[in-house]
């Protein structure tokens, strides 16, 4: 069967999410954007200037390259039909109001700020078809306080992606209380479309991945804090004792100290008796002294050649 023809017969069975706009054009709104056109649905990605646009689709097409590279290596014909076929379904805008006039799903991955979430929100309802589900992708804020903002809050949940899109397999289905069962089949159909394997979570705070992973890092900051072993022993330790692929500091590098750090002050204020909440010292401090981790060339470890 043609990559053509996988297209079509992914369109034909999406009954009700077929056209898709993803709002923010960052590593985790592209990622999405790529894989949704992959799978057969009508991608807009949308961000805020033209120049931001044709840099995030550049992006996006350098990562279909490499998906074909490795998926069709004995077909290159095949790999450039696949690479073109998802490119026919997505586009790129810089104009936000005429971008949702006719979707059936919104998702929204900007930056983990409530009030600029609101903003967006806020601006979109009236114009997006009632009948539009509206999502966000964020990893530690409340889904129910950030639709709160609409009138649409029975259509509205959460779809956590992981970083890199194309490459995690997993995605968390949130649902808030007033998120209605129609709604939640959507998302789950829609991301098993894509896919992925679906799990559902409450709209509990990180959901399931991050509430168990953020508070792990935070503890080994606090081994580290407390002087009880050394950053490389520390992140060995669970490469070979436990099995991970990363140690948790090695891992906080990766993130960013200052994600890790804006998600647990975000929790703390939320939950200030939760003890596992509290941000390490020795984070803010390293954070103060622009040490974020890989992006600025170091963080726990040097990175700088």
């Amino acid at each position: 069967m043609s990559v053509i023809r996988v297209f079509t017969r992914n369109m034909a069975t999406a009954a009700k999410i077929n056209n898709v706009v993803v709002i923010g054009g960052g590593l985790m709104g592209s990622g999405i954007a790529q894989v949704a056109a992959a799978t057969g649905h009508n991608v807009t990605l949308v961000e805020v200037s033209d120049q931001l646009v044709n840099k995030a689709v550049a992006g996006i097409k350098k990562s279909l390259e490499r998906v074909a590279k490795k998926q069709y290596k004995d077909d290159a014909s095949k790999g450039q039909e696949y690479i073109e076929g998802t490119l026919s379904k997505l586009k790129g805008s810089s104009k936000l109001e005429e971008s949702i006039e006719n979707t059936d799903l919104v998702i929204e991955a900007i930056v983990e700020k409530i009030n600029i979430k609101h903003e967006l929100f806020g601006k979109i309802d009236s114009i997006a078809p009632k009948s539009a589900i509206f999502a966000s992708n964020t990893s530690s804020l409340s889904i129910g306080e950030i639709g709160s903002i609409t009138k649409r809050e029975d259509r509205f949940g959460g779809l956590h992606f992981f970083n890199p899109v194309p490459m995690m397999k997993l995605l968390e289905v949130i649902r808030t209380d007033k998120t209605s069962e129609e709604t939640y089949q959507q998302l789950m159909e829609f991301g098993k479309r894509m896919g992925k394997t679906c799990i559902t979570c409450k709209d509990t705070p990180g959901f399931v991945v991050n509430r168990l992973l953020v508070p792990y890092m935070a503890e080994a900051v606090r081994l580290l804090e407390r002087g009880d072993a050394s950053a490389r022993d520390i992140d060995t330790a669970m490469k070979l004792g436990a099995g991970y692929p990363m140690g948790p500091l090695e891992l906080s590098d990766y993130v960013g100290l200052d994600t890790t750090n804006n998600i647990l002050q975000g929790w703390h204020k939320q939950f200030p008796d939760n003890p596992l909440f509290t941000p390490p010292k020795i984070l803010e401090k390293l954070i103060a002294e622009g040490k974020f981790g890989i992006k600025t060339g170091e963080g726990f470890y040097s990175y700088k050649k």
